[in-house]
C-alpha cells in the first residue's frame, strides 16, 4: 500500500484522507510514540468504544468523550459509580452503551493497579512494543503476536474491551508501530521521533 495526495497535495496513508477529520489526526498524532498515561488511558478507552463502529465516529465525538469522562484522568473515573454510569448513558454526545461505559470504569481500576505495579502505564504497554521481524508491510495486518499477548496479559488482569485487534490499533496509534504506508508525508516524521525516543523502563 502507497500513500495518496491530499486536498492540499500531500501524500498521505489512503485512509487519512477519507473524511475532513482525519488529515490533522494522522499528521499530528497517529503513530507518534505517546509516553504520557493520561494520553494512553484515552486511547485503550477509546478503541475499546470503537468496537464495531468507525473511528471517524469516535473521534468526531472525543471532546465529548474526554468531558464525560475527566480528560481520562484514570484514578478519577476510577471512583465512579452507578449514578455515573447513569450519567453517561444518557449522555447523547458519546457512544452510549453499558458495557463499553462500565468496562472504561473497571479499566480505570486496573490501570491504578498497573501503575502501582510497573510505575507507569507507558513502562508497561512499551514493553509489549513489537520487532520488526513480526510486521508486515504498512497496514496490511491487523494483529501481530504482540497484541495478541498484551490483549491476553491486560484480559488477565480483569481488563475488558482489549482485544487482539483493539490492542494493534492502539499499537500503530501510540507509536509502538510505524504503520504509515510507504510515500506518506508522516511515515519519516514518525520515524524520526521513534530513533529519538527512548521507551519507557
Amino acid at each position: 500500500m502507497t500513500a495518496v495526495p491530499g486536498p492540499d497535495g500531500l501524500p498521505r496513508c489512503p485512509w487519512a484522507v477519507s473524511a475532513p477529520e482525519f488529515p490533522a489526526y494522522h499528521d499530528t498524532e497517529w503513530g507518534f510514540p505517546v509516553v504520557d498515561d493520561q494520553r494512553l488511558f484515552e486511547k485503550v478507552s477509546l478503541e475499546g468504544f470503537q468496537s464495531g463502529l468507525s473511528w471517524r465516529t469516535i473521534l468526531v465525538k472525543r471532546p465529548a468523550f474526554r468531558a464525560a469522562f475527566a480528560g481520562f484522568a484514570f484514578d478519577v473515573v476510577a471512583g465512579y459509580d452507578e449514578a455515573d454510569v447513569a450519567r453517561l448513558l444518557a449522555d447523547a454526545g458519546i457512544v452510549r452503551h453499558r458495557g463499553k461505559i462500565e468496562a472504561v470504569i473497571n479499566n480505570a481500576g486496573r490501570a491504578l493497579d498497573l501503575v502501582e505495579e510497573r510505575g507507569s502505564l507507558a513502562a508497561y504497554f512499551w514493553g509489549f512494543e513489537p520487532p520488526l521481524s513480526e510486521l508486515g508491510d504498512p497496514q496490511t495486518l491487523t494483529t501481530s503476536p504482540a497484541a495478541v499477548a498484551m490483549s491476553k496479559d491486560l484480559k488477565k488482569r480483569g481488563w475488558r474491551f482489549v482485544g487482539p485487534t483493539t490492542a494493534f490499533a492502539f499499537m500503530q496509534a501510540m507509536g509502538l508501530v510505524n504503520d504509515h504506508v510507504t510515500g506518506c508525508v508522516t511515515r519519516e516524521e514518525v520515524a524520526r521521533a521513534r530513533a529519538g525516543f527512548t521507551p519507557p523502563a
